[in-house]
């Protein structure tokens, strides 16, 4: 069963799906506006930015299936992307009958993507932020990247979470030693949740990236016809040749769109919650 929400309120609900229920949270009023995060990020992984846009919109985060509160009838299988865009899609349908805004990180960006291709019209405008979107890019980097991402799979197997950190840094254009942050965020430690999180997405999540089937076409399609506006976004601090700055690229080459600068880097949702927050209620309200 679905809690359905439709007014300003602050909430959290439990949706069944098909092989799965998740678990998701609205806050705020006015436009809906999902969130969709990156990593083993959950619901609650933007707990320093929801506040900040929460007098503008309603907000609503989710926790991808596999992740935290949201089970998998079969624990430890695979969910594809189409499934996340699935998942996606019936979340949209159980919370708003209007098309909705969404904020796509990294993975979340690219579950966006398929939201965009296969339900036209659902999201009114994405702002697909550093997509992890092997599809986007040309035939030889494609490869290339894939393997990086696979080549991250079998270090997290030989060394664990301490093992791969730092390649998982470098591949995203994240300098541990050099990250600028905004005062007073919420800790985050990595605790024994997050490290179950992450070994689903290491394990699960990147092989559906590895193996995904996005046809870049469609997201042409969607955007001549109106029906989704794609906006593609980088952090200021994201090296510009890592393989997330190039999928940002290769997708505005691809609309012929500009790209948006947000504050931050690869994960500036979290580092620079108020001005990441600030710079996105003022893209998507000026729409």
């Amino acid at each position: 069963m679905s809690n359905t929400v439709h007014s300003s309120s602050n909430t959290a609900g439990i949706l069944a799906v098909a092989g799965a229920t998740l678990h998701y949270r609205v806050q705020g009023s006015g436009p809906l506006l999902l969130i969709a995060q990156s990593g083993e990020g959950d619901a609650d992984r933007t707990v320093d930015m929801v506040p900040h846009l929460t007098d503008t919109f309603r907000v609503l985060t989710y926790d991808r299936r596999g992740l935290s509160r949201s089970r998998l009838e079969e624990p430890g299988r695979t969910t594809s992307l189409a499934e996340h865009a699935e998942d996606v899609h019936r979340l949209l349908a159980a919370v708003t009958d209007e098309p909705a805004l969404m904020l796509g990180c990294s993975m979340g960006a690219l579950i966006g993507l398929h939201v965009a291709a296969r339900y036209p019209g659902q999201v009114g405008t994405l702002v697909a932020h550093e997509p992890v979107a092997p599809r986007l890019l040309p035939a030889q980097l494609r490869d290339r990247h894939e393997a990086e991402l696979a080549g991250l799979q079998e270090l997290y197997r030989a060394s664990g979470l301490s093992g791969v950190f730092p390649e998982m840094a470098r591949v995203v254009g994240i300098d541990p030693s050099r990250q600028d942050a905004e005062p007073g965020l919420t800790p985050q430690p990595i605790d024994d949740q997050r490290r179950v999180n992450f070994d689903y997405f290491i394990e699960h999540d990147l092989s559906a990236v590895i193996g995904d089937t996005l046809d870049p076409a469609d997201l042409t399609r969607t955007q001549t016809r109106t029906q989704t506006r794609i906006v593609p976004a980088v952090g200021a601090e994201t090296p510009a040749g890592v393989f997330d700055h190039r999928c940002a690229v290769e997708l505005a080459d691809l609309l012929d769109a500009g790209i948006q600068t947000f504050p931050g880097g690869h994960n500036g949702n979290t580092t620079h919650p108020r001005a990441y927050a600030e710079k996105l209620r003022s893209l998507l309200t000026t729409v």
